[in-house]
């Protein structure tokens, strides 16, 4: 008996994973991407339903050959917050199992976060979108981006060196707050894993992915289908790197790290601004002068060092730039594989797709909420 129920829920979050990653979709095309037979699928789907995660709904009416068959999707009425806190804002929202963003908010700050401000302002959102648009909502959990090291068995923040934070459990402290369920991961690791989801890299089994916030760049890594998260869960950090600079004018910083020379703070400096988020960002580059189109001009020539020593070492299949890196590589992006094509070894680029991310600024959102969600989808009879 207890080997036919596991059996069960193994098929209840099989089945409840390919609708939200793939769905809407009808039953027939659940038999046919399960292998399981009609009868099991119906009675699988009415058990999710009645569980309040699926939803079925009529058939499409222009589709009239055959038997019709009902679509199954996934409730939009459950979600799972993400929040990423940065050095000049704390960015919420709230994502349906579905992948639509119920809700989003960016609430600027002037100063550091704290964990337990952090906490407090993630706690608060909530009841204010519990009474307005999450009102009817079904919260599965709270899932974080951050920019720094996180242990991968316990989610504490080992360091976080922009905001300011060692070894903080975040994770326990939103958890208090909220009363909900939290998981915590490094922002560029749930960033690759969103874009191998459902963007730029989705499908692809081998991809590079490079992320660049406020407080840096960070980077993941998808290899042959898997997530590599490193033995502490710490992989990744590219922007620690210390690429090789041809030209001596182009370093900025002695002995600099990879985010020492390839910069949102520089980028800022050059458009005028002190802070904003990323289209806002691009639409004033592409505004100024001169001195921006040379900033620009040097961040691309060290950031293709930068994915040279990438593509060599680790022969991906795509590299995603997110952040402002995706507005560096939007410039030209043909140009920058051209840079990039001139440093890599000639095998490693060939079938080399270099992309913007194209889960754009919502890709962290999606990321930490896909960690939010994953307990429902392994359990979801639970």
């Amino acid at each position: 008996m207890a080997e036919v129920e596991g059996v069960r829920q193994r098929n209840l979050s099989r089945l409840l994973r390919i609708v939200h990653l793939d769905g809407p979709l009808s039953r027939a095309a659940l038999t046919g991407a399960t292998g399981l037979n009609r009868s099991t699928i119906a009675d699988l789907v009415a058990e999710l339903e009645g569980a309040g995660l699926v939803i079925e709904r009529a058939p499409d009416p222009s589709r009239r050959v055959g038997r019709p068959s009902p679509v199954v999707a996934a409730d939009p009425r459950v979600v799972a917050v993400a929040a990423n806190p940065e050095v000049d804002a704390l960015t919420l929202g709230a994502v349906g199992l579905d992948r639509e963003i119920r809700v989003r908010e960016r609430i600027e700050v002037d100063h550091l976060l704290t964990p337990d401000e952090t906490a407090r302002l993630i706690a608060d959102r909530i009841v204010q979108w519990r009474a307005g648009p999450l009102a009817e909502a079904r919260i599965a959990g709270i899932g974080l981006a951050v920019p720094g090291l996180v242990r991968a068995v316990d989610g504490l923040v080992r360091n976080a060196p922009h905001l300011g934070w060692n070894d903080v459990p975040v994770r326990d402290l939103v958890s208090a707050a909220t009363g909900l369920a939290t998981t915590v991961g490094n922002d560029a690791s749930l960033g690759t894993l969103a874009e191998h989801l459902f963007g730029a890299a989705r499908g692809i089994d081998d991809v590079v992915y490079l992320n660049g916030g406020a407080s840096g760049i960070g980077g993941g890594l998808i290899v042959q289908g898997m997530p590599v998260g490193g033995a502490g869960g710490y992989s990744g950090e590219f922007g620690q790197n210390r690429p090789g600079i041809a030209a001596a004018a182009d370093r900025r910083a002695d002995d600099g790290t990879l985010e020492d020379e390839v910069s949102r703070a520089r980028l800022l400096a050059v458009a005028g601004l002190t802070t904003a988020d990323e289209p806002a960002l691009a639409v004033a580059l592409d505004a100024a002068g001169p001195a921006a189109r040379d900033e620009i001009d040097r961040q691309r020539r060290i950031l293709a060092t930068a994915l040279a020593n990438a593509v060599n070492v680790l022969n991906p299949s795509v590299v995603v730039l997110g952040g402002f890196l995706a507005t560096l590589a939007d410039d030209d992006l043909s140009g920058l594989t051209a840079l990039v094509a001139a440093q890599a070894m000639p095998a490693n680029m060939e079938d080399l797709s270099i992309r913007v991310a194209s889960l754009a600024e919502d890709r962290l959102l999606i990321g930490a909420a896909e960690s939010a969600f994953a307990e429902l989808l392994r359990a979801p009879a639970a």
